[in-house]
């Protein structure tokens, strides 16, 4: 299970409108709890980003790294780690 800290929890309250259209945390305990059940990932790097989604099968042809991290589902944390949450 991954471990959600403060920066990753704040992130995902301050974005996560770019993927629901209504909040669905209000606090970091909420918003803690919502992507434990999700199964939201935080990774480290763009390469692990790429890696996510090879592993769950999205097919990456003529897609670009940048174009990646524009997803809806990825969110930049803000020191250097991505959070992936499944709409």
């Amino acid at each position: 299970m991954n471990e959600f800290d403060d920066l990753v929890l704040a992130c995902f309250l301050k974005k996560q409108s770019r993927l629901f259209p209504e909040k669905v945390a209000e606090t970091l305990d909420e918003a803690e709890a919502f992507l434990e059940e999700s199964m939201a990932m935080v990774v480290n790097t763009v390469d692990e980003v790429w890696e996510y989604f090879e592993e769950e099968g999205l097919d990456l042809n003529g897609l670009t790294k940048d174009e990646l991290l524009e997803a809806e589902e990825v969110f930049a944390v803000g020191d250097g780690r991505y959070l992936i949450v499944q709409g």
